[in-house]
């Protein structure tokens, strides 16, 4: 009985030390975790957008391929552009804001509710104002540009917040609510996995001068 008793009690002291060393890691462990430094936010790169084939850059980043030559009046600044146009999140899935009937760079036929603005007056996003320039009527060009040529932001445009949420002040505004909701997706996005690259895809219809047969 003696030997017994001693053979349990042995066991309970070795179970009672291996206890007091798992609260002394776990403890140990768990201080590590609470003064371990916090992971920060990944930096989003300086630059999302990249050269795409058949595209010519200009100086502010904006990205411009011709689809179509145009064969009337050119578009300049003080004129009224009577354009028809197709946007996508280019940078993101590529997912259509506005999709017209007509095929992607074609002539858009059947289409009636065009779209206008004078150039110069800042009616559009400042690369669509700087697009169109030279544009001859008829013609159709695709333009790539980043979100600091696109629709206006409220501070930095990571933080993601409109300055013009309706996009009646700043267009070209979509004409769908579907179209409004994947373009404001993109747009209010604070992910840095989010890129808020655009295309828009227009064709002149009309150039309108100053003083000319259409008043504006």
């Amino acid at each position: 009985m003696a030997v017994k008793l001693v053979a349990r009690l042995l066991l309970l002291a070795q179970i009672t030390q291996a206890l007091r060393v798992t609260r002394r890691s776990l403890a140990g462990a768990a201080g590590a975790l609470a003064t371990a430094p916090q992971v920060t936010n990944a930096v989003r790169p300086p630059e999302f957008v990249t050269q795409q084939p058949g595209f010519t850059p200009t100086k502010s980043g904006l990205q411009i391929k011709d689809v179509k030559e145009g064969t009337g009046a050119a578009a300049a600044t003080g004129d009224r552009v009577v354009y028809e146009w197709e946007g996508y999140t280019i940078g993101y899935f590529g997912r259509p804001f506005e999709k017209k009937a007509g095929l992607k760079g074609g002539d858009f036929e059947g289409e009636k509710d065009y779209s206008r603005f004078v150039v110069g007056r800042g009616e559009v996003v400042p690369a669509l104002e700087e697009g169109v320039l030279g544009v001859r009527e008829g013609g159709v060009r695709q333009i790539i540009f980043p979100p600091e040529l696109g629709y206006p932001m409220v501070g930095d445009q990571r933080d993601g917040k409109m300055a013009d949420p309706s996009h009646d002040r700043v267009g070209p505004k979509p004409t769908s609510f579907s179209g409004s909701r994947a373009l404001d997706f993109v747009l209010t996005s604070k992910s840095d996995n989010v890129d808020k690259t655009l295309l828009l895809n227009f064709k002149v219809v009309r150039v309108d001068k100053p003083g000319g047969k259409y008043k504006f």
